[in-house]
């Protein structure tokens, strides 16, 4: 049920009996036609701009167009005004009557309400995380980590069949290094003393890595040659990391599809696969590139390269696929990769990036829009920073990592679920602030505790009742009588309920689960707000005492809003409470 589809279909239908009797043009187009929320609540409920935008196709005035439209949709029973503003635009407000079957629709549906079918299907592939397999998940990571979960199922709520990747970038140098890291502390297992230098990695976390490797093979490999240990200790510390990264992600409540090595592309004519694919379109050539901004041609030494023509397809400049020593540049694998998913059939394609990949988006989807001939689109989302506080002082490194602060200590310091709300309070790119004090606060300043602390009003209404006999299941509290649920407070809350499967469409087009976040610290203001009436008139109270009836109806409502915060909270990977501790 989408009460803002409803009415459009109304506006429609009216549109097409004012040009069947002659008073508009035949086939004029109604795409751009929309029923919204008003900008100004007091000019109603939902306002449309049939008449402005259909007014110069109609060679009419947006006035006339209007005026005709309104008697017409007043007509409607649903409609209890439609007045006509400024140059055309018409106000709507709706009789108490259809907010209140919106209330009954919420607990007939259950968390089904707004759930739609807007994705029809199709399949979408959305890769996020994807962290070297060098160390434990960061706080950056986490961020990307719950932004792409709540993504997921965000657009699987919409309708679209979703698959959650993560891609194992274990092909590169880094992983080398990695290895070399895993030996020094497999040499220090066996008594040595050794010294992280040139760029390895000296965290904490090794040191169990080192000793497991120990405990596998025992000295087999202390002072032999790289060229014994290196590709055997790499695969070996790899799968040790994987292991760390996914239980990682499972603090966080993330659990992965799939998961695609990068290494699984080399040496098996997958990369050569994917170039040919290009070379077949006309689009890799031996050229050379212009110096790179900032550099003067004094600084910068031209030379033949292979190339991918990615202007062709929106680039700034083309791009380099292969070194002057024959080996692969970093881009030719990630475009194997995503030939890989384009031949898996995906409809959509999304990534999650962290912000230091911005430059990395352009050539991507020009990849991807060659590969595919433009029929699968590819979004990049780039998450911004995070900058974590407490005590009001930056939070100190962690110990254990050796450079960075963990997912692991954000988890361990506030729990799963107050990290994936927080994270999901700013759009995704926009920097975040990560207070630890005030995410634990109690108060409306945390939304957080703000949400939580309606759906738990909600079930302590509910335990009342049923101790007071008053049955308080779904079926029961939908089939209520609800016309004395009139009050302005009453009917703000079920107007907010009605908006959410509209809000549910509007952020899965956009992919911007963050809304979600918004909705429910509203729709929770709008629950305190009559809460907090109920305190000084006893008639909005959600139990009426002597009066089963009266408490049905109002408890129908704040059930409503339970099972509107427990789905939204679903979206976003967090679960609802009944009590506060």
């Amino acid at each position: 049920m989408n009460l803002f589809d409803d009415l459009r279909s109304l506006v429609i239908d009216s549109l097409a009996a004012m040009a069947a009797e002659g008073a508009l043009p035949e086939g004029l187009d109604t795409r751009n036609v929309a029923v919204e929320p008003p900008r100004d609540p007091a000019h109603g409920d939902m306002a449309t701009n049939a008449a402005m935008v259909l007014a110069k196709p109609a060679g009419m005035k947006p006035r006339d167009i209007a005026t005709d439209l309104a008697a017409r949709l007043s007509a409607d029973p649903r409609v209890a005004l439609a007045d006509v503003a400024g140059p055309g635009f018409i106000n709507l407000r709706l009789a108490p009557s259809v907010w209140q079957g919106v209330i009954a629709r919420v607990l007939s549906d259950g968390t089904g309400f707004g759930r739609s079918a807007m994705g029809q299907g199709e399949k979408v592939n959305v890769e996020y995380v994807s962290a070297n397999p060098t160390g434990p998940l960061h706080v950056g990571h986490t961020r990307g980590a719950v932004f792409g979960d709540a993504l997921a199922s965000l657009l699987d709520y919409a309708g679209y069949e979703v698959t959650r990747e993560y891609y194992i970038n274990d092909g590169g140098a880094q992983v080398d290094v990695l290895a070399r890291s895993v030996y020094l502390r497999y040499l220090e297992a066996h008594g040595q003393e050794v010294a992280f230098e040139d760029g390895t990695y000296p965290g904490d976390y090794l040191i169990e890595v080192g000793e497991a490797l120990k405990d596998k093979v025992g000295d087999a490999y202390v002072d032999q040659p790289e060229d014994v240990w290196l590709e055997d200790v790499r695969e070996f510390a790899t799968e040790r990391m994987m292991d760390l990264i996914r239980d990682d992600l499972a603090a966080l409540g993330v659990s992965m599809d799939r998961f695609f090595s990068e290494k699984s592309l080399y040496g098996t004519g997958r990369i050569e696969a994917a170039i040919d694919a290009l070379r077949g379109k006309g689009l890799i050539y031996v050229g050379v590139l212009e110096p790179p901004k900032g550099k003067t041609p004094e600084d910068w030494e031209p030379r033949e390269q292979t190339l991918f023509k990615s202007t062709e397809h929106g680039d700034d400049v083309d791009r380099p696929i292969m070194k002057s020593d024959g080996s692969w540049t970093y881009f030719a694998p990630d475009i194997a990769y995503h030939f890989d998913k384009v031949e898996r059939g995906y409809d959509q394609l999304i990534d999650v990036f962290g912000a230091d990949h911005g430059g990395y988006v352009k050539r991507m989807k020009a990849a991807v829009a060659a590969l595919s001939d433009g029929r699968v689109p590819l979004d990049i989302k780039l998450t911004q920073l995070v900058k974590l506080y407490k005590n009001g002082e930056p939070f100190k490194m962690s110990k254990r990592a050796g450079t960075f602060v963990t997912l692991r200590d954000v988890v361990d310091e506030v729990g799963a679920d107050v990290t994936r709300f927080v994270m999901l309070t700013r759009k995704n790119d926009a920097p975040l602030d990560f207070d630890f004090d005030k995410v634990l606060e109690q108060s409306k300043d945390n939304p957080v505790f703000y949400v939580q602390y309606a759906h738990a009003r909600v079930c302590s209404v509910l335990r009342k009742a049923r101790e007071a006999g008053i049955a308080v299941d779904d079926a029961t509290l939908a089939g209520a009588d609800l016309g004395d649920t009139t009050h302005e407070a009453e009917l703000a809350v079920a107007k907010k309920l009605a908006e959410w499967p509209r809000l549910v469409e509007i952020a899965a087009r956009s992919h911007e689960p963050h809304r979600i976040a918004f909705y429910l610290y509203d729709l929770a203001s709008e629950f305190h707000a009559l809460w907090n009436r109920g305190n000084d008139t006893p008639a909005l109270r959600f139990l009426q005492e002597g009066d089963a009836a009266a408490s049905t109806a109002k408890i129908a409502l704040a059930r409503a809003v339970a099972v509107v915060i427990s789905a939204g909270l679903g979206i976003l990977g967090v679960e609802p409470v009944e009590e506060m501790r």
